[in-house]
């Protein structure tokens, strides 16, 4: 009860600034120290340390128009961004309404009534007006509102943040599903090639088998092998479509209505390596989702004060004029005028231990989300670890497996004229065809990978919107809200 004591033995002019600015109780927040390491551990050295990384419409580095497109339009239209943008609008209008309660009230009340007396057995009748204000202001002594004001105005910033942070996966995942359509894409014209190659062959190798220079084994293997790649084609064909459908639906758009822009081919894209990743403090600032986690930190550090100003006393200033009078034209001039001032105390003594309760319940959320931003924290590092190792490694895969398509392919062309020449069976024929398909196979796979954890890289980073947003125009635009008859 320091606090109170303080309050208490103030007086004369201090009195008067304590009444004005009040006292505040519970603790005061202050941001958390974070031990994060000097380097990136994954970077090995490759980009400079002091180095940040380029985080502005990091998904133009694709240099894909179309991409660039359906960006813009799912940051416009997508339902999550909606959500957010009205959950900052709850946000701001609810610190609005907390610091408005710090503010005095006042109301203005009027009445007219048609009056009926009998006095001495003569009846009288007579109109009375009464017009009438009232003002009240609950001093906040101990900080208990102006806590509560905190804890929305850190509300609001956590808001804010989350919607920065739902651009960062809304673009994130737009870019992703549209790497795996276009890699889809490609592996189905990839299994269609390589069909009509393995038909051709099966024909031959039946040519083959009525010549007798070949066996039946030989032409029921060729027949199985172009079936099985034939297979393919269907499923790469569902997983294109569900890239695609999940695309449209970021958009905010039905499913069929992307489908017409994306049929023409286009190749996965391929992006520009990160020339610098910066060090692991910056994802404190840089990430989003971390910046909500120590807002709402805040925001419930301050609820710990608002709950502890509840035990302690609250002082009321009430008010109010009245007039009176038998004519409307004599309100304020020849009528009966009425007023009253003063304070009132209120002085919480026994609840059954619900106040201290309260305190500690908002010290225990407050506990939640400290252990929350922690886990935040450590939560992006591993991201942007996971998206270095991913990435290098990726590029590494796909040089080898580079190298491995040039050699099968070679391979299968030898075989094919040693075949001819009668130097070699069927079956190796077959074998280095197979070879070939799962190694182009592989290696498109390999590309999507490269670009996937790019992606997964700059969303750990924290990369998402940063252009002009407007967070105020509401999803639903009411045309009438003033007073009218109802019409049920």
């Amino acid at each position: 009860m320091r606090g109170l004591a303080a309050c208490v033995k103030a007086s004369g002019a201090s009195v008067i600034a304590i009444v004005l600015a009040g006292c505040v109780v519970g603790p005061d927040y202050e941001r958390p120290a974070v031990i994060t390491p000097a380097k990136w551990a994954g970077d090995h050295g490759k980009s400079s340390a002091v180095t940040k990384p380029d985080l502005t419409a990091w998904w133009r580095q694709f240099n894909d128009p179309l991409l660039d497109r359906l960006v813009v339009q799912a940051v416009d239209d997508n339902l999550d961004v909606a959500t957010a943008k009205a959950k900052i609008r709850e946000a701001r209008a609810t610190f609005r309404q907390q610091t408005g309660a710090l503010l005095p009230t006042a109301d203005g009340s009027g009445s007219a009534t048609r009056n009926r007396s009998v006095a001495d057995a003569e009846p009288s009748v007579y109109n009375q007006y009464k017009a009438g204000f009232d003002a009240s202001w609950e001093v906040d002594l101990f900080g208990g509102r102006k806590r509560a004001a905190e804890a929305a105005g850190f509300a609001a910033e956590a808001a804010n943040d989350d919607l920065a942070d739902t651009f960062v996966t809304l673009i994130g995942d737009v870019t992703s599903y549209y790497v795996e359509a276009r890699q889809y894409q490609e592996l189905a014209a990839l299994a269609e090639r390589t069909a009509r190659s393995q038909r051709q062959t099966a024909a031959l190798t039946r040519d083959q088998l009525q010549a007798g220079t070949a066996t039946g084994a030989d032409s029921a293997t060729a027949d199985g092998q172009a079936a099985s790649t034939e297979a393919d084609i269907p499923s790469y064909r569902i997983s294109y479509l569900q890239s695609v459908n999940r695309l449209a639906v970021l958009l905010g758009k039905s499913p069929a209505d992307l489908q017409g822009l994306m049929e023409k081919r286009g190749k996965i894209p391929s992006p520009k390596m990160v020339a610098g990743l910066g060090i692991p403090a910056d994802v404190l600032t840089h990430r989003p989702d971390v910046r909500a986690a120590e807002r709402r930190l805040a925001q419930y550090t301050a609820k710990i004060g608002q709950a502890e100003a509840d035990r302690y006393p609250s002082i009321s200033l009430t008010g109010n004029i009245a007039s009176t009078a038998n004519n409307l034209a004599d309100l304020g001039r020849k009528s009966t005028i009425s007023w009253s001032f003063g304070p009132s105390v209120s002085i919480p003594m026994f609840h059954g231990g619900q106040l201290k309760a309260a305190v500690e319940i908002a010290q225990a959320q407050r506990d939640q989300y400290y252990v929350a931003y922690q886990s935040a924290v450590l939560s992006a590092m591993e991201d942007v670890e996971n998206a270095i190792v991913g990435l290098t490694q990726s590029q590494q895969r796909r040089a080898k497996l580079a190298v491995s398509v040039a050699a099968y392919r070679k391979a299968a062309q030898i075989s094919q004229e040693l075949n001819v020449a009668g130097a070699t069976n069927r079956l190796d024929v077959l074998e280095a065809e197979r070879a070939l398909y799962t190694a182009e196979s592989n290696l498109i796979q390999s590309q999507t990978s490269i670009a996937s954890y790019y992606i997964s890289l700059h969303k750990a980073l924290g990369g998402g919107w940063t252009g002009t947003i407007n967070v105020e125009r509401p999803a639903v635009l009411d045309s009438v809200v003033g007073p009218r008859l109802a019409m049920r």
